[in-house]
């Protein structure tokens, strides 16, 4: 890779292929304009978030089945809008990374960035299903009535909600940790973005009246982010009460410690990367183009939850063996 490139990433350990060879040399020049045009990486996320809930109109309305060739043209309308507010959303980090200006602002906007874009998609599909749902109807041998419309669209939207919260926001809630824990024990603290939710409540309560009351609204809900974190990682929250314990500082964690949790890691942060956008997106996009996206729904809360679970698990073992040899 281009050590240009190379230089704004926080480490190529924790990118999948397609995001190492082709989405971040591409946000790379993103990156290189905005930087000419001194626009900020916060505005940048902004622009992330409306161009990915913006998408939401189109895939309501995107069915190749039902409208032909215009579907289809809404379809992939959708899909590159989704495909272009990812861009946005990974160049403002390697934005921030190229012209110094990172700020814990940036850090939380970051981390809920996509769940602006999936909201409205998510309700989009449901409205979609609505109007849309012969397939499914038939597949399943259902009669086209009103109330069975009624009845099929409110269990798609209770399906909806549960792939959101519990499927989506909890999975890239658990990989974004993931990474930035290996990326701790790989670079240190200065080189991660590793929050607990302590010093983010520290943070909020030196907040003055004269914060801005976005910046307190975001910072309040970033507490409550990093909470959901710690809460399904005890494990490895053990190890790091155990280091700092042992070290005194987690700055002072031997390298042969270090070492041996990258090891460990390294294989847990490919299955990780499913749980980002790029293989989770895949999905939605096929799913929406063979005009069944209410499965979308039924395969993150099950396949998605099933890989979530495998990493998840995976990671809290090696934690538990690291923190019983200490």
């Amino acid at each position: 890779m281009n050590e240009k490139v190379n230089k704004t990433l926080k480490s190529a350990e924790t990118e999948d292929w397609l995001d190492l060879h082709v989405v971040r040399p591409f946000c790379y020049w993103w990156a290189v304009l905005f930087a000419k045009l001194d626009i900020h990486p916060n505005t940048v996320t902004i622009l992330s978030m409306i161009v990915g809930a913006a998408s939401a109109i189109f895939f309501a309305c995107a069915s190749f089945y039902y409208a032909g060739t215009t579907g289809l043209l809404l379809n992939i309308v959708a899909i590159l809008l989704l495909c272009l507010a990812d861009i946005f959303d990974c160049t403002d980090g390697q934005l921030a990374r190229m012209t110094g200006k990172k700020s814990r602002l940036g850090r939380i906007l970051d981390g809920v960035a996509g769940f602006t874009w999936f909201g409205p998609i998510y309700h989009a599909l449901v409205l979609r299903f609505y109007l849309h749902h012969d397939i499914e109807f038939q597949l399943l041998g259902i009669a086209d009535t009103d109330t069975n419309v009624w009845i099929a669209t409110a269990v798609v939207f209770v399906l909806g909600w549960v792939s959101g919260i519990a499927g989506l926001a909890g999975q890239q809630r658990l990989a974004d940790y993931y990474i930035q824990i290996h990326l701790f024990f790989l670079k240190g603290e200065k080189g991660s973005e590793l929050d607990n939710s302590r010093q983010q409540q520290e943070i909020y309560d030196q907040m003055t009246k004269d914060t801005p009351w976005i910046e307190r609204l975001f910072q309040k809900s970033y507490i409550g982010y990093t909470k959901k974190q710690e809460a399904v990682t005890p494990q490895f929250q053990r190890l790091m009460a155990r280091l700092r314990e042992k070290y005194g500082s987690t700055d002072n964690v031997p390298q042969a410690i270090r070492d041996e949790f990258r090891a460990q890691s390294l294989p847990v942060i490919k299955w990780n990367g499913l749980l980002t956008f790029n293989f989770r997106s895949a999905w939605l996009f096929l799913f929406c183009l063979l005009d069944v996206p209410a499965m979308n729904f039924v395969w993150e809360i099950v396949a998605m939850g099933l890989l979530a679970w495998y990493v998840n698990h995976r990671h809290e073992s090696f934690c538990k063996r690291i923190a019983d040899k200490l």
